[in-house]
């Protein structure tokens, strides 16, 4: 004689099934959201290379400074305003005063962005820009949501662009910064 299933049966299977769904769909849907800001940032990215030739046709043609050439440029991104709001590391702490920035601008495609110039460049480093591709809302984490350029005379280029790929993995883990991420995302590298 054949037994079908009792109620109870149904209850505990189906209990088991929510169970797994509710533990695997938050991996799911945050590795989907950290790929489509991986993919932002990697279209952002090579957008930026466009200023820089504006830059340097304005330093010819004006006679500017880089500084004054480059603010130029970059206003051509630029909406508006944004509020300022803090920006952490992917392993919890605050960056150090070279990765903290006054000034928020947000652009047309609704992102944060916001450079620092430095008085003296460092390494042929004229400054950092940091790039939030969805704008202040969260996570607003380096390596997540933020990345970052160095600003050269006549080029950007992502942080840790010159680092080994075990240190720009590592960095891109619970336990970094996530300023690594900004090129190690963009060399193809995936996120855990």
């Amino acid at each position: 004689m054949k037994r079908a299933f009792t109620i109870v049966e149904v209850s505990i299977l189906f209990v088991i099934f929510l169970i797994v769904a509710f533990l695997v769909a938050p991996l799911s849907l945050d590795d989907s959201v950290q790929a489509k800001n991986t993919s932002r940032w990697r279209s952002v990215q090579e957008d930026f290379s466009n200023i820089f030739y504006a830059v340097n046709t304005q330093k010819e043609e004006d006679k500017k400074t880089f500084e004054e050439a480059f603010n130029s440029s970059i206003t051509n991104e630029i909406k508006g305003n944004a509020d300022s709001y803090k920006i952490t590391f992917m392993n919890g702490t605050y960056p150090s005063d070279t990765y903290r920035f006054k000034e928020f601008k947000t652009t047309y495609s609704n992102a944060t962005i916001a450079t620092k110039l430095f008085e003296e460049p460092y390494d042929g480093i004229k400054g950092v820009l940091m790039y939030d591709v969805n704008g202040s809302s969260g996570p607003n984490v380096w390596g997540r949501d933020v990345f970052g350029l160095n600003i050269y005379e006549d080029k950007f280029e992502p942080f840790c662009k010159n680092d080994a790929l075990s240190v720009q993995k590592q960095d891109c883990t619970k336990n970094g910064t996530g300023l690594c991420c900004s090129n190690y995302y963009l060399i193809g590298g995936s996120f855990d």
